[in-house]
């Protein structure tokens, strides 16, 4: 799929009218060491009433924008997209958290998001990605510290965002034979690298801070023994069919291998990008790939089920000091 078209169907995501009455502010995680500044949104329970807020010439978001937000702690949910996309990308499933009593946060990834796709055929991404939800992290902890229960943070990423909850779980990538797709004289960088033997010789970044995880159709890298030291509860979803180069039969390894049987789910007739928010009419005629169901999936239907099973999950394992 073309930048251009990334860029247009993200931007279809945001237009549509947000239900819930969840708080939405935009944060920055500044630039250090680690990586280049990080943009994002963080939803979280409030009580003022919605009203429409422009972002940009032609998005209209439905939401309560800046809202004082509501007394007590949460528990705290980072959210990771898929290659390409954005921190918009799985904004429903956000906004019923909040609308449950949670602080999401969610960036787009530096080098692989919809505005800046520099490294999105890199092997380096799968070690920075990880990396930005450590700063993520941090920078809630940081910035929300009297609206963040302490030790209570949860994860929720979707496609390379599944691949990037694992890492941070623990789990340990074998780069090169999950990369036997790339053609023999593939150009794409990161198949040049795995020819070359220029794979990370060290991997990702974990976060024993990270409760518990919704892995949504995971681009997985991992075997058994590579996911062996992942102890956290996991709610792993899977599509029927797959897509955008996830197998379900890779996500079936993924179930396998887990140390303690994760709390597993495959919607029928699902697609990968099922997993998005859905979309409006006009972006599903002008970007099929992306927004159009076959099968007579019902995407608003299942991300009402995707949504409740999801929060029921964060409930179950992350304690709130208070509720809303």
């Amino acid at each position: 799929m073309s930048l251009r078209s990334i860029v247009l169907c993200a931007a279809s995501c945001l237009s549509i009218t947000l239900a819930q009455a969840a708080g939405l502010g935009f944060i920055e995680v500044p630039a250090d060491a680690a990586g280049p500044a990080l943009r994002g949104a963080v939803w979280y329970p409030c009580d003022a009433p919605t009203a429409p807020v422009a972002f940009g010439p032609l998005i209209t978001l439905q939401v309560a924008k800046d809202c004082p937000a509501k007394s007590g702690q949460w528990p705290l949910v980072v959210m990771s997209h898929g290659a390409g996309g954005s921190f918009l990308g799985h904004r429903d499933t956000a906004a019923a958290l909040a609308d449950a009593g949670f602080v999401v946060a969610a960036i787009n990834h530096s080098g692989d998001n919809f505005e800046d796709m520099a490294r999105h055929g890199d092997v380096s991404v799968f070690i920075s990605r990880p990396m930005d939800m450590r700063r993520l992290v941090d920078h809630m902890l940081r910035q929300w510290p009297e609206r963040i229960v302490p030790g209570q943070v949860g994860f929720f990423g979707f496609s390379r965002g599944g691949y990037t909850g694992l890492a941070l779980a623990g789990a340990v990538p074998d780069f090169r034979s999950g990369m036997t797709w790339c053609a023999k004289d593939s150009k794409v960088p990161m198949c040049v690298q795995a020819r070359r033997n220029e794979l990370p010789a060290e991997p990702p970044v974990r976060d024993d801070r990270i409760k518990a995880a919704v892995i949504a159709d995971p681009l997985s890298f991992f075997d058994a023994e590579g996911l062996k030291n992942v102890k956290i509860p996991i709610q792993l979803w899977a599509s029927e069919r797959g897509g955008d180069g996830v197998l379900p039969a890779r996500v079936e390894i993924v179930r396998r291998g887990l140390p303690s049987p994760p709390d597993f789910r495959v919607p029928a007739n699902s697609a990968h990008f099922a997993f998005l928010a859905p979309c409006s009419e006009a972006m599903t005629q002008a970007f099929a790939e992306i927004c159009k169901d076959t099968g007579g999936f019902d995407r608003v239907a299942f991300h009402a089920q995707l949504n409740a099973e999801v929060t029921a999950f964060f409930r179950q394992h992350l304690a709130p000091a208070s509720k809303p």
